[in-house]
């Protein structure tokens, strides 16, 4: 599988990075490619050694802006003009999308995967690893918005919350798997 993962650049703490690491094993292990935004620090880093580590393969798209941070050693190494053009090739690349804790970069990542979901532009699984609640109050927002009608897909349709990467890989390799 080629996995697009969507996370912070920034250094965190070990409640985030623990299931990061994990999953990447599990990626690694795997032998699945990991496609994520192709930094050499933070969240991003964690992932791609992991990955890398344990036999994993690794395409990166980073950003000209961005593209003196892309890691070195990556398989493959995309740079994409804009963070729009960025966004397509992640998504274009992966068979499904994990959204790990990350700041607004990432939140907009997610949104925007979700919302072209929403409206059939692509059927990929979507999961937000929810390492230690943090996107607890983004659960409840988007139960409220299915509640109330917001929604014209059931959320379980749209996006899984994993509450560690064992979760996240289990669910994907399900919802990958030959029917």
């Amino acid at each position: 599988m080629h996995l697009t993962v969507f996370c912070s650049a920034a250094d965190l703490d070990d409640r985030y990075t623990a299931p990061a690491r994990e999953f990447a094993e599990l990626m690694g292990k795997g032998g699945h490619t990991l496609v994520w935004g192709g930094s050499e620090s933070g969240l991003m880093k964690v992932m791609a050694d992991g990955v890398q580590e344990h036999g994993g393969r690794l395409v990166g798209v980073s950003v000209e802006f961005l593209a003196a941070k892309a890691r070195k050693n990556a398989d493959e190494m995309v740079i994409a003009k804009d963070l729009g053009e960025r966004k397509a090739q992640l998504l274009a690349r992966g068979d499904a999308i994990v959204v790990m804790v990350g700041g607004t970069g990432t939140l907009d990542e997610a949104t925007e995967i979700l919302e072209l979901k929403k409206h059939g532009l692509h059927d990929k699984p979507v999961v937000l690893l929810n390492a230690a609640g943090f996107y607890d109050g983004l659960l409840q927002q988007f139960r409220r918005m299915e509640a109330e009608g917001f929604l014209p897909r059931p959320l379980a349709d749209l996006v899984f919350f994993a509450e560690d990467g064992a979760a996240a890989m289990a669910y994907l390799e399900e919802s990958l798997a030959p029917h």
